[in-house]
Parts: structure tokens; sequence; C-alpha cells
């Protein structure tokens, strides 16, 4: 469906459905999701914005049978590596369970304290208007099969911010799993220790 922002008045398609086959990962295989937000806005540079992101990770992790691996929420992206136990954890279901409280909260926030940003979030699809917190789609995400690869990837998600200058190492930066891994507490959200191998930072 073509989609428009009212904002800037560009158009662009976005995929409304995915194929069930496309959101299904085989048990065994770990995946990396990255969530950024609308327009590469930095809606995550607030301590309160990424609580609610924690907060909702923890909750999705207890509706749903899936073990989270590793994240880093950086200002104006997220990523989740996360390990399905069973076919009802779906990929579009851990996505959604995420994301939507989040953007709830967030898009609540903003109509009450600072509606100046409404016009810069609100698209129009067909006849409806909607506001949005998160990039429409899918995002970015990654399929890890082997354990190389799943420690690669840990590696990569915990140095994103020490790649933005924002911290000298990855245990610097609060709102990620590196500090779990290198055993210091408290954290924010623990995470499972599932992996095959011991892994360390």
């Amino acid at each position: 469906m073509r989609m428009r922002d009212p904002g800037t008045n560009d158009t662009y398609f976005c995929k409304l459905r995915r194929s069930p086959k496309a959101d299904e990962v085989e048990l065994g295989h770990a995946c990396e999701l990255t969530f950024s937000c609308y327009h590469r806005f930095q809606f995550l540079s607030r301590d309160r914005t990424r609580q609610w992101f924690v907060d909702a990770l923890a909750d999705a992790r207890q509706e749903l049978p899936f073990d989270l691996w590793a994240y880093v929420i950086m200002p104006d992206h997220v990523h989740v590596f996360v390990y399905p136990r069973s076919k009802a954890a779906t990929i579009s279901r851990i996505r959604s369970s995420i994301k939507g409280p989040v953007a709830r909260k967030a898009i609540a926030f903003l109509e009450e304290n600072a509606p100046e940003w409404l016009p810069r979030i609100t698209v129009r699809e067909g006849q409806r208007i909607r506001r949005r917190f998160w990039q429409p789609g899918g995002g970015y995400d990654r399929t890890a099969i082997k354990i190389e690869t799943v420690h690669s990837m840990i590696d990569y998600i915990h140095l994103n911010p020490v790649r933005r200058n924002f911290v000298g190492r990855a245990t610097e930066w609060e709102w990620s799993s590196a500090r779990w891994y290198a055993g210091i507490s408290p954290v924010l959200i623990d995470i499972d220790q599932t992996l095959p191998t011991k892994y360390e930072l």
C-alpha cells in the first residue's frame, strides 16, 4: 500500500502483511530483531522511554515462549536477540508484543505533553489516520544457526554505543545486556542462560 507522510508529503510503499512462512523461525535458530524509530527520530533518548521498552520486553517474555540472549537500546533504534522455544513464539508475535506497548505509551505521552510532535508522526493509510512511533515494516531481522555467528552478533549488538562514541566500553552503556555478560549487577533485565556454550564479553 502506498503511504503518505503528511509532514513532508513524501510517499512510500509499506507491506502490510508478511507471508506466514516468512515469519517463522525454525526451532534451534536464534534471530536478531532491529526496531527503528519513525524517521530515525531519537524517541529512545530519554530514560523514561527506554524503561518502557525494558518493561515491554520483560512482559513479552512472560507472555511468549522465547529466550532473550542480548539487547541494546539506542536513541533511535533497538536490537533484540531472541531464541524462540516454541512455534507459538513467531517473530511477528514477539515483535508486536514488544513494540506495541512502547508505541502506545509514547504516543499517549506526546499527546499529553508534546502535541507539537503529532503532525510529524501522523500518516494517512488510505482513509485511516495513524500515528507512528516505530518505522513501518518488519525491520532488519537476521537469523543465526552457528554458535560462532551467535557470539559475533552479540558482540555487534553490545558495541553499538561504542561505535557511536557514546561510551568507551560496552559495559558503560546501561541500556544493554553487556553488563549482564560481564557479571556487573544490578542489571535492568536478566538474560536467559541458554546459550549452547559459555559466552564471555
